[in-house]
C-alpha cells in the first residue's frame, strides 16, 4: 500500500494566502504536469471551490479533461504553441485560449479559424530571456501585423516568462522593461494589447509592480517555492507500510552495488517505495551559471562530509535509509525503533516527480 496523501486544508490555505496577496488582479492557475501531481481535475476543483475561474494547460488532454469534468465556462489558456492542425482545431472546438508565438503558429490558427468562419481566441507570446517560445521585443512587424490582418484571431492577452525571478532582480527587472516596450508599441499603434500577465510564482510574490492585468501561479500552489516572504506550508507526502524486518549482520549490506556496510548487527525494515515514486529524486537546478554551479558542488560536498542521508518517519522517528534507493524500495534502518511489520511510513516526496501513487485528499 502506498499513496500520495494531499492534506486539503493545508492546500485551502495556500490557495487563500495567494489569492488575497493577489488581491483584483486575476490568478490564472498552471496546472501542468497533471495538475502538479494532485491530479488535474480534483485540483482544480478545489481552485475553483476558491473562486479560481482561469486555467492553464500544456497539453491538449488537460484541456479536455477538464472540459469533460465540467469545466464548461472557465478560460482555458494553452501555454504550449503549435502548428499541428488537428491539435489546433480540437483547441478551438473546446473553446481554448490558444498561444500564438510565432508568424508560423499564427499564420496557420487564423487560416484555420476562417476556414471554420469562427474568430480564435488567442494570446501572444513574447520571449525576453527564456529562450523557447515567444516573439522577441524587436519583431514588432510580426507582432502588430497579427493586430492588423489576421481577423480570424481575437488578441485577448499577451504574456511573457521570467527565467530568472527566483534569483536575478537586476535581470527580471530588465525583461520586464522589455515586456513593456512591447505593450507600449502596441498601444501607440492604436491596438488592445489584450490582458498583460507576466508574473510567475516567484516574481509574484517579490514584485507586485509587475502583477499588471494578471499572474500565473504553479508551484506557489503546493508551498513549493524557493523565494522568501511567504507564508505558504508545504502540501503532500507519501504513506506506505512497513512490509518486512529483519536483521543484518555486521558486515552485512543491502542494495544494489553493496556501498552499504553494517558496522554493528542492524535490523532493517522494507518499504515500498523507490525512485520510480519520487523518493531521492531532486529536480533538476534552474540556474547554470559558474557560481551557482560552484554553490551546488559545495553543497554536495558540504552533504557528502557530513553523511546527510535520506530519511523516512515511523512514528515519532526519522529513520535513516541505509544503502542505495531501488526501484521500487528501499530498506531503513530501525535498530532502535519499536515498529513492526504493517506499521505506517511517511516520506517526503516532491508531487511532482511522484508517479505510481494513487492521490488521496484528506
Amino acid at each position: 500500500m502506498r499513496a500520495y496523501v494531499v492534506e486539503k486544508e493545508t492546500l485551502q490555505s495556500n490557495i487563500r494566502a495567494i489569492l488575497q496577496r493577489a488581491g483584483d488582479v486575476p490568478v490564472w492557475a498552471v496546472l501542468k504536469g497533471n495538475g502538479y501531481g494532485l491530479g488535474i481535475v480534483p485540483f482544480a476543483k478545489m481552485l475553483r471551490e476558491q473562486g479560481v475561474t482561469r486555467f492553464c494547460v500544456t497539453e491538449l488532454r488537460e484541456a479536455k479533461a477538464l472540459r469533460q469534468a465540467g469545466f464548461t465556462e472557465e478560460a482555458i489558456l494553452m501555454l504550449q504553441p503549435t502548428v499541428e492542425r488537428e491539435v489546433l482545431e480540437q483547441l478551438l472546438d473546446l473553446h481554448v485560449i490558444c498561444t500564438v508565438s510565432s508568424r508560423d503558429d499564427a499564420v496557420v490558427l487564423n487560416g484555420i479559424a476562417n476556414e471554420k468562419d469562427m474568430v480564435a481566441e488567442a494570446h501572444i507570446k513574447i520571449d525576453v530571456g527564456m529562450g523557447r517560445y515567444g516573439f522577441l521585443p524587436k519583431e514588432m512587424d510580426k507582432i502588430l501585423s497579427i493586430y492588423e490582418y489576421m481577423d480570424g484571431i481575437a488578441v485577448s492577452g499577451i504574456y511573457t516568462h521570467f527565467p530568472m525571478a527566483f534569483c536575478s532582480e537586476k535581470k527580471t527587472r530588465e525583461q520586464f522593461e522589455q515586456f513593456t516596450y512591447v505593450l507600449d508599441q502596441i498601444a501607440g499603434r492604436g491596438f488592445e494589447t489584450g490582458t498583460p500577465h507576466c508574473c510567475n510564482s516567484a516574481a509574484f510574490f517579490r514584485w507586485k509592480d509587475m502583477h499588471l492585468g494578471g499572474v500565473r501561479i504553479g508551484s506557489a500552489w503546493l508551498g513549493r517555492i524557493n523565494v522568501r516572504g511567504h507564508n505558504l506550508r508545504r502540501v503532500g507526502y507519501c504513506v506506505a507500510r512497513v512490509q518486512e524486518i529483519h536483521w543484518v549482520k555486521r558486515g552485512g549490506t543491502t542494495g544494489y552495488g553493496g556501498v552499504w556496510r553494517a558496522k554493528k548487527p542492524t535490523r532493517l525494515a522494507a518499504v515500498p517505495v523507490g525512485w520510480y515514486h519520487g523518493f531521492g529524486v531532486e529536480y533538476g537546478r534552474d540556474s547554470f551559471r559558474f557560481r551557482d554551479c560552484v554553490r551546488g558542488s559545495l553543497s554536495l560536498l558540504k552533504a557528502f562530509l557530513q553523511r546527510k542521508k535520506l530519511t523516512v518517519r515511523i512514528g515519532d522517528h526519522r529513520c535513516p535509509v541505509r544503502g542505495h534507493v531501488g526501484m521500487l524500495h528501499c530498506m531503513v534502518d530501525v535498530t532502535d525503533v519499536d515498529c513492526h511489520a504493517g506499521d505506517p511510513v511517511l516520506i517526503d516526496i516532491n508531487p511532482l516527480v511522484q508517479k505510481g501513487m494513487d492521490v488521496v485528499f484528506r
